[in-house]
């Protein structure tokens, strides 16, 4: 499984780097924030790539990582969770400010109960949800503010899943845009 993931990987890569040579591609990072309903704030950085070999910036990937350890732990007793996810949207109007999204998210979950004595709950899982929102895109400076819900589809009973993988989540991104090629 592992394998097939970074193989899966190297050749998307592969793939950008070939065709970024020749495209317009707009490279943007930024600040995530995220709220579990009725559960943890978790906050982190993420990434948003798009080109025009993309669908004509149709199509955004992107990766982000949110932690509760940024978020409600940092005021509470909050379990240490964390979430690594790579992903795609679909942009509908993507050369408009205000754009309208779909998309489908993957990737891994991990939650540190800390004490020795919830060794034999299960702490991970593999994250699958989708997600839909706005984004507006400032001309400048060249910044983008996104609002999105989304749902896990695997979530978690305490028992065969880790119990702290709820299924409904808002998202705020707040991103710049680092680079524009052509």
């Amino acid at each position: 499984m592992k394998k097939t993931i970074l193989i899966s990987i190297f050749f998307l890569g592969t793939f950008l780097i070939a065709n970024a040579q020749n495209s317009e591609n707009d490279l943007n990072v930024g600040v995530l924030i995220q709220k579990t309903q009725h559960l943890y704030w978790e906050n982190g950085i993420g990434v948003d790539f798009t080109a025009d070999y993309l669908l004509n910036k149709h199509l955004h990937l992107k990766a982000g990582y949110v932690t509760s350890r940024l978020g409600s732990r940092m005021v509470s007793n909050a379990i240490k969770q964390d979430n690594l996810v790579l992903g795609f949207d679909f942009r509908f109007r993507p050369t408009k400010p205000f754009q309208i999204f779909a998309g489908l998210n993957t990737g891994f979950f991990y939650a540190d109960y800390e004490n020795p004595v919830f060794d034999v709950l299960p702490n991970t899982s593999l994250l699958l949800s989708t997600e839909a929102g706005v984004v507006y895109q400032f001309r400048y400076p060249d910044i983008s503010v996104g609002l999105s819900a989304g749902y896990n589809f695997i979530n978690g009973d305490g028992i065969s899943k880790t119990g702290t993988l709820f299924p409904i989540y808002y998202k705020m991104g707040v991103f710049y845009k680092l680079k524009t090629k052509k």
